[in-house]
């Protein structure tokens, strides 16, 4: 019995392992890298989805994630890093962690917007010493895929998070749980 449960812990640690060695996200970046990152991830964005240019600029503020990587087996994890933007702006940086437990096997690889469209939303964000999606502010999620458009007449929610680019053998879409701080760099 403790042989079957060493070899999923085994391969768990490949995987951080492997994702620690390859994955740029997965090592502390600089503010200069993150700024590129996020600077690309937005340009990215604004040329995939249609609308997508002016539904940013009408935005109170825009936290991007180029990059959170999500691995498991049977208890997984997720870390990213990014950025708040505030009328183009770079504010402040931020991570993005979360952890789960139950049938779960792989790794991911994918790209995070969160668009507050309300400046008290923004506001509950920035002064939070941790703030935690689905607790402290419910976020709407859309998954972009080829050739997606906005249809900002359906955006009721004050806070709209994209997701696209994912990479990987995970398929997971909730950030119920995620939680984000602020970080130094």
């Amino acid at each position: 019995m403790q042989r079957l449960f060493k070899l999923p812990v085994f391969v768990l640690l490949s995987y951080v392992f492997i994702l620690a060695l390859y994955s740029p996200v997965a090592q502390a970046a600089s503010a200069k890298e993150i700024d590129i990152s996020v600077k690309e991830t937005l340009a990215e964005f604004k040329s995939k989805v249609k609308g997508g240019a002016k539904f940013l600029n009408d935005a109170e503020g825009v936290l991007v994630f180029p990059a959170v990587i999500k691995a498991g087996l049977g208890i997984g994890g997720e870390y990213g890093e990014g950025a708040l933007l505030i009328n183009g702006k770079h504010v402040d940086y931020y991570n993005v962690t979360a952890g789960s437990i139950g049938f779960q096997l792989g790794v991911q690889k994918k790209t995070l917007v969160i668009v507050f469209l309300e400046k008290q939303a923004l506001k509950s964000f920035q002064y939070s010493s941790g703030w935690e999606a689905g607790v402290d502010g419910s976020v709407a999620l859309v998954k972009i895929g080829a050739g997606g458009s906005i249809d900002t007449t359906n955006i009721e929610d004050p806070i709209v998070s994209f997701v696209f680019g994912q990479k990987g053998l995970m398929y997971n879409l909730t950030l119920e749980g995620s939680k984000f701080s602020r970080i130094k760099k």
